[in-house]
């Protein structure tokens, strides 16, 4: 018989001591609450090591999912919420409002975190006012990070269907090496891109959205349910928020604990570079901030520049369910 390697069994003490951190912390109110309606689950989960480490509290919710009651936990690798290929999904605020516009059958349900985009640059691009005219590199057209450059250009009076021209890689990587190439002057990375880019010495931080306002007072991931199982099964959307917003304390309070486990699931096999990410990131932030005003600050930047029609209080209106959200800070009070 072939022992277990020593990362599998890292691996396993990890899951068995968040395991028991999540068992000790079960609000007796959610042990009261009735079963959820739905057994199985699934999630997004971003093709490809290295890519999209802000999604930590969706990766590390596996287990506290099965303590909701979850029995069947399935992460779909690119699975899009828009599409109905998953029930569940982290999203950038910008990227939810088109979505909503377009008629889509989500619903967002909280905020996350902020802080996993930064605006980065080569030396010749001081400020984002200087962008006007220049080459942008991204990963497609209405991708996450077009939309929440594009509500920044509008923040500045740049039209960013006009004075930009956007430079597209299709792929995350390939959209990265367009900058680190020179065929890009800049580009709106997100973890762990930054901090690769930090290691090689390659442009410069022009805004960082942990730090810089009011950027760093917004959501810049937001949990989207899938409108079918959100409005078929309010019991297990609750307690599927909840393991959610469980993982986020975890990746907060100990940081180092999470690292291990997304390398050793292989989200992001460099230990240090995982740390750094949830280290950098303001996990506590959805006990504090309201998600919605970040919707409405991203929505009516967008509608100024014609890239939604619709008005912010219709997108609202349409698109989100706070209930959950502000019944759970109550109940997760620290």
């Amino acid at each position: 018989m072939n022992p277990l390697s020593d990362s599998r069994r890292k691996f396993l003490a990890e899951i068995s001591t968040l395991s028991i951190a999540s068992i000790l912390g079960l609000p007796r109110s959610a042990a009261a609450e009735p079963p959820p309606e739905v057994k199985k689950i699934r999630l997004t989960e971003l093709p490809g090591p290295g890519i999209g480490l802000c999604l930590a509290p969706l990766y590390l919710g596996g287990e506290l999912l099965r303590l909701e009651g979850f029995s069947e936990v399935e992460y779909v690798p690119g699975g899009g919420v828009y599409e109905g290929k998953v029930d569940f999904s982290q999203e950038t605020a910008p990227q939810i409002l088109p979505a909503l516009e377009a008629g889509n059958p989500v619903v967002a349900l909280a905020g996350i975190h902020v802080g996993c985009f930064e605006l980065v640059a080569h030396d010749r691009v001081r400020a984002i006012r200087d962008l006007k005219g220049k080459r942008i590199a991204i990963t497609e057209s209405g991708a996450a990070e077009h939309l929440l450059l594009a509500s920044m250009l509008a923040y500045v009076g740049i039209d960013p269907r006009k004075d930009i021209h956007w430079v597209t890689g299709h792929e995350p990587m390939k959209a990265l090496a367009l900058f680190t190439e020179d065929k890009a002057d800049a580009m709106m990375a997100f973890a762990p891109q930054p901090q690769d880019l930090r290691e090689r010495r390659i442009g410069h931080t022009i805004i960082n959205t942990a730090v810089d306002r009011p950027w760093s007072q917004q959501f810049c991931c937001m949990l989207v349910a899938h409108r079918n199982f959100a409005d078929k099964y309010p019991i297990a959307t609750k307690r599927a928020l909840r393991a959610f917003l469980k993982a986020a304390d975890i990746c907060a309070n100990e940081p180092e604990r999470a690292a291990r486990l997304l390398a050793a699931k292989g989200y992001e096999p460099r230990y240090q570079i995982a740390l750094q990410v949830i280290k950098e990131l303001p996990y506590t932030r959805w006990r504090e901030a309201n998600p919605e005003d970040t919707l409405r600050f991203h929505a009516l930047r967008l509608h100024e520049v014609g890239i939604v029609k619709s008005t912010p209080h219709k997108l609202l209106a349409n698109g989100t369910d706070w209930r959950y959200l502000n019944e759970l800070k109550k109940e997760l009070k620290a």
